[in-house]
């Protein structure tokens, strides 16, 4: 499980920093914005939690991680399904660049999410 901790901190802290580096001086709705926050910090804090694991913090980080993948869903598929040229201008990352991105986070948290349910855990 520390492995998927690390990725945990890792992948919330990069959704946080990654989405101001996208956002700084675009113009962005704050939401846009805070979403990336609302999702990477459950992570971090889960991760830390889980230096000892009891069947209520693995809970929470499976319910962080449930909660990154239900979030990057749209992100990723909505940049692959007709993407408007108006989303394509409102970031400072390459589209192309940015949709890979989201993508392997997606994939990702599709990942920490069937490890923090499926990985032998702590008995409580």
């Amino acid at each position: 499980m520390i492995f998927w901790r690390w990725i945990a901190g890792l992948l919330g802290a990069s959704l946080m920093i990654g989405e101001t580096i996208r956002s700084w001086g675009m113009g962005r709705p704050f939401l846009f914005v805070a979403d990336d926050f609302f999702i990477g910090i459950p992570l971090v804090v889960t991760a830390v939690l889980m230096a000892r694991d009891t069947v209520a913090r693995r809970a929470a980080f499976a319910g962080a991680w449930g909660a990154t993948a239900g979030m990057l869903y749209p992100s990723f598929f909505g940049k692959l399904v007709e993407p408007t040229e108006a989303a394509a201008a409102a970031t400072n990352i390459p589209f192309d660049f940015l949709t890979t991105i989201i993508g392997i986070a997606f994939a990702t948290a599709l990942a920490g999410l069937v490890a923090a349910v499926a990985l032998k855990g702590a008995k409580e």
